[in-house]
């Protein structure tokens, strides 16, 4: 839920009455202050336009009030999303890309494409339309209530809009319009809440949506990605491990046969040597297959697997696991498979003297995460590139719907962390 700002204390409480009088103080101020600075804003346009032969001022102008623009949408959307609860993401900025005044003009146009910008503009006109037509519903509200109650004082006359020279048989009536001008000042309240909700709420809909849509595109092009790295290691390790041992044996083993009956000494030490061979290219596959897939991340949980991955590793691990029963089998799967790789990667590039993992159960706003970070004392520089260790372990923590942090600067230390969300 995004939080109130501190200009609207207490509109976002749940109270309906408190609801309705901070609405109809945002009126009051929008129909009053809102309206002087629509004018000005109006007055800002028209100069600029006046002053384009002017040696290209105006244009400058036009600039300024396509960002100040910009930032009243801003304002617009914290204002109503604090007054009622509306979970819409603010405005930003866009990052500028390079220097000068032609990159900010680029920026600027990248940030007046943003259609929720006009929409907080619409909002905001409606809104002060709305404060004005409040403020005079109120006024001649007030004068209605105060010149019905005349017949029942003794005063004759009040110089000035509010007198108070009203016959006794027309006071009932003007009471009437004094409580039909309180219905209608409500139903101001409840006329911006409607209008602004709708513009403002589809906004944050939209918004999420497109979030949705941004992720969703994100998880699947890193699971394509993950796959597609992990289809070429294990071509990789087939066609330079395996495949080459194995050749070996089929050969070790055609010279036995065609030595068994002419040299059976030979033919023996052939065989015996394809069978170590053998061994060893089980022991190959074996190893392949754990990084395929590790059966004991399924018979004993994450913290049981990385256990043995840390005892496996070439570099000594000190491994601090804190975890509270089972996690989702994804979640688990992409934490392990990260922690295995970046270990591996340290062993390789690294030339570390100690690797220290860490794993936890986060909580955020949007659910619980496992976090775990592996950080090694290696000469660092360590870099995400395309088709390389690194790259799959952010493919399987993206696809898994999960963030990855790397630092490493120039001679270390190289710290990865990585969030992967758990909840069930």
């Amino acid at each position: 839920m995004t939080s109130t700002p501190w200009f609207f204390p207490g509109a976002a409480t749940g109270r309906p009455p408190l609801k309705l009088g901070f609405t109809l103080l945002h009126l009051a101020v929008l129909g009053t202050f809102g309206t002087i600075g629509l004018s000005l804003l109006t007055i800002w346009l028209t100069a600029g336009i006046g002053f384009i032969p002017l040696f290209g001022l105006g244009l400058v102008l036009l600039v300024g009030l396509l960002a100040t623009l910009f930032f009243v949408a801003r304002i617009e959307i914290l204002r109503v999303s604090g007054l009622y609860g509306i979970d819409a993401v603010p405005l930003h900025w866009p990052e500028r890309r390079g220097p000068g005044f032609g990159e900010y003009l680029k920026t600027l146009g990248r940030a007046v494409r943003d259609g929720r910008m006009w929409a907080a503009i619409g909002s905001l006109v409606l809104s002060c339309i709305t404060g004005v037509i409040m403020l005079s519903v109120l006024q001649w509200t007030v004068h209605f209530a105060i010149i019905s109650f005349a017949p029942l004082t003794n005063v004759q006359t009040v110089a000035g809009p509010f007198s108070l020279n009203t016959p006794a048989d027309q006071a009932p009536w003007l009471m009437l319009l004094a409580i039909a001008g309180i219905g209608i000042i409500i139903g101001t309240a409840f006329l911006h809440r409607g209008m602004t909700v709708g513009i403002i709420g589809s906004l944050a809909r939209e918004t999420v949506l497109t979030e949705r849509v941004r992720s969703t595109t994100v998880q699947r092009e890193g699971a394509v990605r993950a796959a597609e790295v992990e289809r070429t290691r294990i071509e990789r390790d087939l066609h330079d491990g395996v495949q080459p041992r194995l050749v070996s044996v089929a050969m070790t083993l055609g010279l036995a046969h065609q030595q068994i009956d002419s040299n059976p000494e030979a033919a023996k030490e052939l065989v015996a040597e394809a069978h170590a061979s053998t061994k060893s290219a089980i022991t190959e596959l074996r190893q392949l297959t754990r990084g395929i897939y590790a059966s004991v991340l399924d018979d004993r949980g994450l913290d049981a697997a990385l256990s043995a991955v840390a005892g496996r590793s070439h570099i000594p691990v000190q491994l601090d696991v804190q975890l509270e029963g089972r996690y989702p089998r994804v979640a688990e799967a992409a934490v392990y498979f990260a922690i295995a790789e970046a270990l591996t990667n340290a062993a390789k590039h690294s030339r570390a003297q100690r690797c220290q993992v860490t794993v936890r159960v986060r909580e955020s706003e949007t659910g619980a995460y496992l976090w775990a970070k592996v950080e090694d004392n290696g000469v660092g520089s360590a870099r995400i590139t395309s088709g390389g260790g690194l790259d799959g372990i952010n493919n399987r923590v993206l696809a898994a719907g999960g963030s990855l942090q790397l630092q490493s600067p120039a001679g270390g230390p190289t710290t990865l962390e990585v969030s992967v969300p758990c909840a069930y």
